[in-house]
């Protein structure tokens, strides 16, 4: 809703509270039709004003989520969620608790430098995660094979941060950098 349509709602609506206090047993039917053509005025200017579907939820946070019927604000998704905290009171607990300190690793498919055997002759792809950097594919033993696949993950619909390609021998020498990793920290408002 734009500035004039917000106006001139709020106008039509208080005209509406005006006629609404002047009504009386003995209003002329006159009077009863201006109003009429007030409130088809009104109607229309919420009409204009409104431009998404009705919500099917009566949850703040989903509003146009899927419907679960026995839920009490019929959110399927806050829903879901209320049982599993359930499930985690009858069963006790959510599973391991986590440390004040951050996690030492970052889990990913491809696994981190020191999880990976001695090094061969082969070219490796990794992204930034916001911590460290991580294989993101299977090392290549083409290098231009491997900067095909990083500049792919570059137009993908989510590019990370950065991305560097590492070449392994005997040691690792990185070859290439694109983009500028940050330090991201995981925790808002910085851990307090």
């Amino acid at each position: 809703m734009n500035h004039a349509q917000l106006t001139a709602l709020g106008r039509a609506l208080r005209l509406l509270g005006e006629h609404g206090e002047a009504l009386t047993a003995d209003t002329p039917d006159a009077r009863l039709h201006e109003v009429k053509t007030d409130l088809k005025r009104a109607l229309d200017l919420l009409e204009e004003s409104v431009t998404s579907a009705p919500p099917t939820t009566r949850c703040a946070e989903h509003p146009q989520g899927p419907v679960d019927e026995s839920a009490p604000d019929l959110c399927l998704l806050c829903e879901t969620r209320r049982r599993a905290a359930r499930r985690a009171e009858v069963t006790g607990g959510y599973g391991r608790p986590r440390t004040a300190e951050p996690a030492e690793r970052v889990p990913t498919r491809y696994g981190v430098r020191g999880d990976r055997p001695q090094p061969q002759q082969r070219w490796l792809p990794e992204a930034w995660n916001g911590r460290e950097w991580q294989l993101c594919g299977t090392p290549r033993h083409d290098r231009q094979e491997a900067e095909l696949y990083l500049a792919a993950q570059r137009r993908g619909p989510r590019p990370a941060m950065a991305y560097r390609l590492v070449h392994e021998f005997t040691d690792y020498e990185v070859l290439r950098v694109w983009g500028t990793p940050v330090k991201v920290d995981i925790e808002p408002m910085g851990n307090m």
